[in-house]
């Protein structure tokens, strides 16, 4: 059977009241989305310039740095310098970088932000480059 609701809701609905906790607008949470995807993809893409070192993966990653730092309003993301593993693995560094650019592009597009969503969708097909001949193989 239905029970009246007997309490006061926890969540503000009326439209003057004020609340303890702030509140972000749909973009403010998109941008914040995209910057974590994004220095996620740099922390990835720092992993294999560590393993192999290229200057497309270098200029990458300063692409990538710029981005998370327009996003995050001026403050650059944290970079730590990384050691070549001693069991390297970059088909799976590969996979993860494909994985998180696809879930950046997704917020790109959403918020409508065109140079975020070119620049995943270019390290989307890097990373699928990089895959495939390992795939072709595995056939």
């Amino acid at each position: 059977m239905y029970e009246a609701i007997r309490s006061k809701s926890v969540h503000s609905t009326t439209a003057g009241a004020t609340s303890d906790f702030p509140h972000r607008s749909r973009e403010e949470e998109l941008d914040i989305q995209l910057a974590g995807h994004l220095a996620a993809l740099l922390a990835v893409t720092d992993e294999l310039r560590a393993l192999t070192p290229a200057a497309d993966l270098d200029a990458a990653a300063e692409r990538l740095a710029e981005q998370v730092t327009r996003l995050r309003g001026g403050r650059a993301p944290v970079r730590v310098p990384v050691a070549a593993h001693s069991e390297p693995h970059p088909p799976a560094l590969h996979r993860r970088a494909h994985t998180l650019a696809g879930r950046a592009l997704v917020v790109a597009a959403s918020r409508a932000d065109t140079a975020a969503a070119i620049l995943t969708a270019e390290r989307m097909d890097v990373h699928a480059a990089a895959l495939a001949p390992r795939y072709a193989s595995a056939s």
